[in-house]
């Protein structure tokens, strides 16, 4: 279950992010500082007759500016990832209270009333919607006629409906004797965000990429 946050909380989380690039460049300059210490020591205790070569110092140092660069680079990029988290959070708040599209196969029950919509591929002289209960039973068939392919809205009367459980739903849609793809959408409603993802009022959480559509 996800934590619901305020705007306050998620611009403090914001506020927050400065610290993993400060300690990204805080370990960066101790690496270095390690490194020269190193090389001074080695440079003290070298064979005068035998000194180390110019290019092999300068590879040394190469490599180590490298190293360097990567890790402040991995860490600048955690803190951005960061941000971005807490900013999707905070846009996400606009949701709360709207109703949403996800792709399910499983309808929210809300006063008596369960609503989704029916996605087609192509052109259906006729679509069906069968509502079953978690158990597999037989609740109701919904006979929606034709349909041209896209997006179409049904609303199934659970008034009756006395299951603990979402009831499920199967769309036949055919042209003919052309079966025709389709996918099932169930609406939902948002109830609060978190970082993890969307809490809706019917169901579990989802992430901020299945919500299909904002109603």
């Amino acid at each position: 279950m996800t934590t619901a946050i305020n705007s306050t909380s998620g611009a403090s989380t914001l506020a927050g992010n400065t610290g993993p690039a400060k300690t990204a460049l805080s370990d960066a300059n101790a690496s270095q500082d390690r490194f020269l210490k190193l090389l001074v020591a080695q440079l003290n205790n070298q064979d005068p007759m035998n000194p180390m070569d110019n290019a092999q110092m300068t590879s040394q140092m190469a490599q180590i500016n490298t190293v360097s660069g990567i890790q402040q680079l991995n860490e600048t990029m955690k803190s951005m990832a960061s941000q971005f988290t807490a900013m999707q959070v905070l846009q996400g708040t606009a949701m709360i209270g709207r109703d949403v599209l996800v792709e399910s196969n499983t309808l929210s029950v809300n006063a008596g009333k369960a609503k989704g919509s029916v996605d087609l591929a192509g052109n259906a002289d006729k679509v069906t919607v069968e509502i079953r209960s978690p158990g597999g039973d037989l609740l109701g068939t919904m006979n929606l006629g034709a349909m041209t392919a896209g997006r179409h809205a049904f609303e199934w009367d659970a008034s009756s409906y006395n299951g603990t459980g979402n009831p499920t739903f199967k769309i036949t849609a055919t042209s003919g004797s052309k079966p025709i793809a389709s996918t099932g959408l169930a609406q939902d409603t948002v109830v609060a965000i978190g970082n993890k993802g969307i809490e809706l009022k019917g169901r579990d959480p989802v992430s901020y990429d299945s919500i299909l559509a904002i109603l």
